[in-house]
């Protein structure tokens, strides 16, 4: 079921099941409680309703991969990308709730990437060479991560989950890699696809020619 939040975001809500999953996002609920590390993670986020933290990118789609080709669910997991969406939160409050954020998902042994989606802009082009306009919700920074199967977020309120996937979870589940070329850099995203394959041989990874989005559209170039 699709609803909007407060912020605008668009949310696919999950209620606890007993029955088989009988869609995509019932498949990835039951995927990720499937890993100790991942369902940890999420649990210890769920504590914090304001902002609101919700986990994505490689987290998920590496545990999705690992299911898919009988890893260990902690395989190639580099880190746990936090990501929460608050453009009124100065740098000093942004430090100390990234602290906070890390004393939460301690001793998981992974670090913790925090991420405010509501500032980005106001650094973005200093790291990347190029600016961006701020984004105007979660699901609207969600929407230019490098992949269509990374770009998802999930959080657990309760026992129900919520997932963010501007694209949807057709991708992750298939699971195919295609290329979300709006924002990252084709170099960069091709140097990624070379550790994808190292790590999991068996994904379908899609070049560059067959991505999704104009190259560079989300990029405000000096």
């Amino acid at each position: 079921m699709n609803i909007h939040d407060s912020a605008g975001r668009r949310i696919v809500r999950l209620e606890p099941q007993t029955d088989p999953p009988s869609d995509l996002a019932d498949r990835l609920r039951r995927v990720l409680a499937g890993s100790p590390l991942v369902w940890e993670a999420l649990t210890r986020l769920g504590v914090v309703e304001i902002p609101a933290l919700w986990l994505g990118a490689g987290a998920i789609c590496d545990t999705v991969w690992n299911h898919a080709f009988g890893y260990e669910p902690g395989h190639g997991i580099k880190d746990l990308d936090i990501v929460y969406f608050d453009a009124t939160l100065t740098t000093d409050e942004e430090t100390r709730l990234a602290a906070q954020v890390t004393d939460l998902v301690g001793g998981l042994g992974l670090w913790a990437d925090v991420k405010n989606e509501g500032t980005v802009h106001t650094w973005y082009a200093a790291r990347f060479g190029a600016g961006i306009a701020p984004y105007t919700s979660l699901e609207d920074a969600i929407a230019t991560w490098p992949t269509t199967a990374a770009a998802v977020g999930v959080r657990l309120e309760g026992d129900r989950l919520d997932v963010i996937a501007p694209y949807g979870l057709g991708d992750l589940l298939a699971p195919i890699v295609r290329p979300n070329r709006i924002q990252v850099a084709r170099r960069d995203y091709e140097a990624k696809a070379i550790r994808w394959r190292g790590e999991w041989p068996g994904l379908t990874i899609l070049g560059w020619e067959d991505g999704i989005g104009e190259e560079g559209a989300r990029l405000i170039r000096p």
